[in-house]
């Protein structure tokens, strides 16, 4: 179960999308909510994405089948957010949770000791690019940057990194993601307007996506809170090095000795990484194979077992 609808393309609908997808390969019946109501179907397990936002269904499925199992699964919002501006509803959804699942390694530093013993991981799977994909062009150094715009992702941080870079410098951001509000949506085209090495796409396809990371020469991952972003699987498996915040979201997939983590919010710290990465070859390297090597946990396969021992474990 997801707040986000069918047509969504936020991340905790391709999360539902594609788990339920996988849970199917491994036998599992599975229906795709927004919203459970004590008259809709019996399921056997309710694995309800976002502790907070599906706070009603996650009460009344647990109201409604006490014995029943019930699976919730924290976001970057869940963890760094709502448990602090909304706890009664937060930390209830967690009370009422046979099993928690985190989307990286460090989700239990951050929620209440009380529920690490129900707290499994499961890591966000991505596919291979095609090799027939495209690679990066010669004349620019690509940077791309992947995620709606909105305050959460601090989403213009690597635009306003690029200001700062010298006059010969062939670094180019390219950015896609739809802006949340009307406000990130004029800020994208003002900062288009202001800055020749920037430019936003606003929303497009996964084809669109894959294509982008092929032509790339490294992903900028600037959020200020993250649940576990699908986006560095998805850089991981593409062998596309990261330059990322240092938040527990991202060193969580990343490792919290990953080289090419800044300072959150630093534009400064993010400007030198690019440079780096522009002119130390060695250095861009190091990188890549630090993500290529993370890559064989960001498989379909490893996803689907991870899903299939929480629910296995709940329903013993």
């Amino acid at each position: 179960m997801t707040p986000a609808g069918p047509r969504s393309r936020a991340g905790n609908r391709a999360t539902a999308t594609r788990w339920a997808r996988l849970l199917r390969t491994a036998g599992h019946q599975v229906s795709v909510l927004e919203q459970w109501r004590p008259g809709d179907a019996p399921f056997d397990v309710m694995l309800a994405l976002h502790a907070w936002r599906s706070a009603p269904s996650i009460t009344a499925f647990a109201e409604r089948y006490p014995a029943r199992a019930l699976i919730v699964v924290l976001t970057g919002t869940d963890i760094y957010q709502f448990q602090h501006s909304d706890p009664a509803v937060t930390v209830a959804s967690l009370d009422r949770a046979d099993a928690l699942i985190g989307l990286h390694d460090h989700v239990g530093r951050d929620i209440p000791a009380r529920f690490r013993t129900i707290l499994h991981t499961v890591r966000q799977s991505a596919t291979p690019l095609p090799a027939s994909y495209r690679g990066p062009v010669r004349r620019r150094f690509e940077l791309c940057v992947v995620g709606h715009l909105r305050d959460e992702k601090d989403s213009l941080r690597a635009a306003l990194a690029a200001r700062s870079l010298p006059v010969g410098s062939r670094i180019h951001i390219l950015q896609a993601g739809r802006a949340h509000t009307p406000d990130w949506a004029a800020a994208a085209e003002a900062e288009m307007a202001a800055n020749p090495r920037y430019t936003w796409y606003g929303e497009i396809g996964q084809g669109a996506i894959r294509r982008l990371y092929a032509r790339s020469r490294a992903m900028i991952m600037s959020s200020v809170m993250e649940g576990g972003a699908n986006v560095i699987s998805e850089a991981c498996v593409a062998g596309l090095p990261i330059l990322a915040s240092h938040i527990p979201g991202n060193t969580g997939l990343l490792g919290d000795d990953y080289p090419g983590l800044y300072p959150v919010g630093d534009t400064a710290a993010l400007s030198r990484l690019m440079r780096r990465i522009e002119h130390d070859s060695d250095h861009l390297a190091t990188l890549a194979a630090h993500c290529r090597a993370l890559a064989p946990r960001f498989t379909p396969d490893a996803e689907r077992k991870a899903l299939s021992r929480v629910i296995a474990g709940v329903m013993d």
